[in-house]
């Protein structure tokens, strides 16, 4: 049904939730193909506890049918949520004790926290992963999950950039999705930097505080960067 504001309404996970049919499929599609390769499941647009809780119960309901039915799927399967609104980042230690991963939609993160969509030219200004309320937000998801002992990774394009993608890795993420294309950009900036530059990094950044401006936190990161990597640019092209 059409909606006077979708992007703030019944999608992701809560569709899913209000559809349990069709969750319930995708579930079993996405355990019966466990057992070909390794995977995960991964809740998204996750916003509270009772989201969690609700899924999980219909997981266990899903693996009590497969396994009436004899139907073979890895057990060790790994569920997860996609920390993408700042709900789920202040709430982090209680979504830790639900899942096994968490994955930091940071395009959705971005765009909730600033409440600026990145489409909208007359807004796109606000649109920065450097904002302090953003960078906030990314340190309680991932000292949330170092207290859990849950890995953390960041999906989204900040994950590829340079200069950001650095960053959440100096801040602790266990990993970095992209796209393949920028994997060997991202490895060759990695392999010439220590996890001491990348602790130095962080400090450089923390330093700023939240009065700092997202443009002067973008700015002192590349000057940073190319302090250590004077070469950047032509690493980038």
């Amino acid at each position: 049904s059409k909606e006077a504001n979708p992007f703030l309404g019944n999608r992701s996970i809560r569709y899913l939730l209000s559809n349990p049919d069709v969750f319930r499929t995708q579930l079993r599609a996405i355990l019966r193909a466990s057992v070909f390769g390794k995977v995960a499941i991964l809740y998204p647009m996750v916003s509270c506890v009772e989201e969690l809780r609700e899924a999980a119960a219909i997981l266990a309901d899903v693996k009590r049918e497969l396994d009436e039915k004899g139907i073979a799927y890895d057990k060790t399967t790994p569920v997860g949520a996609m920390i993408e609104v700042p709900s789920a980042a202040i709430n982090a230690d209680a979504f830790a004790k639900y899942v096994q991963l968490f994955s930091i939609g940071t395009n959705d993160l971005v765009q909730y926290t600033m409440a600026a969509d990145r489409g909208n030219e007359s807004v796109a200004h606000l649109y920065q992963p450097t904002n302090p309320a953003v960078l906030k937000l990314m340190r309680m998801t991932i000292d949330a999950a170092k207290r859990n002992g849950v890995p953390v990774g960041v999906c989204g394009e900040s994950a590829s950039d340079p200069i950001v993608g650095v960053l959440w890795a100096a801040m602790g993420v266990d990993m970095l999705s992209m796209s393949a294309t920028y994997i060997p950009l991202m490895s060759k900036l990695f392999s010439r930097l220590t996890r001491a530059d990348l602790d130095d990094y962080l400090k450089t950044v923390e330093s700023m505080g939240n009065a700092a401006t997202s443009d002067e936190i973008l700015a002192k990161c590349n000057e940073w960067m190319r302090s250590r990597i004077p070469d950047l640019d032509t690493i980038v092209i």
